[in-house]
């Protein structure tokens, strides 16, 4: 089957009892991009505590979500022609493990910076950058990556369309303007498209070499953006996602608006007023039915205050209410169908049912205005981008007296393309490169026995 292809060619043993997908999910539970993850940022600053979420667990618990939809739409739309073309379990929680493998240290404020970094030069885009990995940085093959099927590699292209295609001409990284002793990027500016990067077009081609020429044509179609009445234009936004990205997409929404929402109330974050004005009763109304449908409020006719009252009550009760709402949510995915793809793997989709959607919005909006946009987040998010900027511009000024020997060496055989660099960055853990920017540019910090 072409969608079982590896693009090395590699094909399994014949004694080997796994499918194509159990060994993909294995290549990635073990791969080091994989274990990297946990010291990576998912919202909270690591180091501050050992409770809240890394981009490790974030990404387990995705693919756990991930596998629970893919039953839920099994057992919901049993019967009907999309249901045969859902993933293996296998399949999803290898593509849920991966998808977060290319974001840099210091989340999306490293993102911005190594774009910043990478403006003259193809950009960086962390989606983008797990394409990357998986198909060229990866050790499982000498020039392939990890050389994964290509249904699993069609189910983490989130974004089907190139850096070039869908960054905004006007919307370019630059310095902020109106400082006179620091130079500070623009953050807005600075702000990539939602694509895969050029260096990686001839990888994507290959995953969609079998679609149809009108298929192909259709699913990497883009909108483009309005004119902005002032400020910077948004980039152009691609359309469309394979059914199995689909169901990876959906379980990262709900994972973000509910498991970020339990770190950020066990944290005291979020307050009881803050939740219940982006959380009216209003957007709880669907979810609340559903709730009293299976079980009566214990306070009465007040089914909402007995939600919030779980969510700030003891960690027994708030864990409660969370697994509720995750299960909420994965018993109200669809399946979409998009008549005009030939491709059953591009034709069908997941979504949220819109009664459902209108919660998880709220709790989205919840977490990324009192959490993500809070001070607190963003002096840290800030102090990580100008560390991944100054480190960067400090390899990139003298690669062979700074970089390791092993990347000095990958940068000499790629003929000294900072692309190499920006990898080498993307793949830090958050102390990696706190250690790295201390030894660099903090007076005792640093020996020359550290191991780079």
């Amino acid at each position: 089957m072409p969608w079982s292809d590896r693009r090395s060619g590699w094909r399994k043993h014949a004694g080997d009892a796994r499918s194509d997908a159990d060994i993909d999910y294995g290549r990635i539970i073990h791969s080091a991009s994989f274990r990297r993850l946990q010291g990576k940022t998912q919202i909270l600053n690591l180091g501050d505590s050992d409770f809240y979420r890394t981009r490790l667990t974030h990404s387990l618990e995705v693919a756990q979500i991930a596998g629970s939809v893919t039953r839920q739409l099994r057992e919901d739309f049993a019967g009907q022609p999309a249901a045969e073309h859902l993933p293996t379990l296998a399949q999803i929680q290898a593509i849920g493990a991966t998808h977060d493998l290319g974001h840099p240290p210091f989340g999306h404020g490293g993102e911005a910076a190594l774009n910043y970094c990478m403006a003259s030069s193809g950009g960086f885009e962390g989606n983008g950058q797990t394409i990357r990995i998986l198909t060229r940085l990866e050790k499982y093959s000498d020039s392939d990556g990890a050389d994964l099927a290509r249904r699993t590699l069609l189910g983490t292209l989130k974004y089907p369309v190139s850096y070039r295609a869908v960054a905004h001409p006007e919307r370019t990284p630059a310095l902020r303007a109106g400082t006179s002793v620091l130079s500070l990027i623009d953050r807005e500016s600075a702000k990539p498209p939602k694509c895969y990067m050029d260096s990686e077009h001839a990888a994507v081609m290959w995953i969609l070499e079998t679609l149809s020429e009108s298929d192909r044509d259709l699913f990497t179609r883009f909108d483009t953006s309005e004119p902005a009445a002032q400020g910077l234009p948004e980039h152009h936004r691609t359309r469309h996602k394979s059914l199995d990205c689909s169901i990876m997409d959906v379980s990262d929404d709900i994972a973000f608006g509910v498991h970020d929402l339990e770190d950020a109330l066990a944290l005291a974050f979020i307050t009881r007023e803050d939740f219940e004005l982006y959380v009216p009763p209003d957007a709880c109304g669907h979810f609340l039915d559903f709730v009293n449908s299976r079980k009566r409020s214990t306070s009465g006719n007040d089914a909402y205050g007995d939600l919030v009252a779980m969510l700030y009550g003891s960690a027994a009760p708030r864990k409660h209410a969370i697994s509720r709402l995750v299960g909420y949510f994965v018993q109200h995915c669809v399946l979409e169908d998009e008549s005009d793809f030939e491709e059953p793997l591009i034709r069908y989709r997941a979504a949220i049912n819109p009664s459902a959607a209108v919660l998880l919005k709220a709790l989205k909006k919840l977490v990324y205005k009192r959490v993500i946009r809070s001070p607190a987040v963003q002096h840290l998010e800030f102090k990580g981008q100008q560390m991944v900027v100054a480190v960067f511009e400090a390899f990139a000024s003298e690669p062979e007296a700074f970089l390791p020997r092993g990347t000095f060496a990958l940068f000499e055989r790629d003929g000294g393309d900072i692309r190499v660099i920006c990898d080498h960055i993307a793949g830090m853990t958050d102390s990696y490169l706190l250690k790295t920017y201390e030894r660099l540019f903090s007076p005792r910090m640093g020996s020359v026995f550290d191991h780079l």
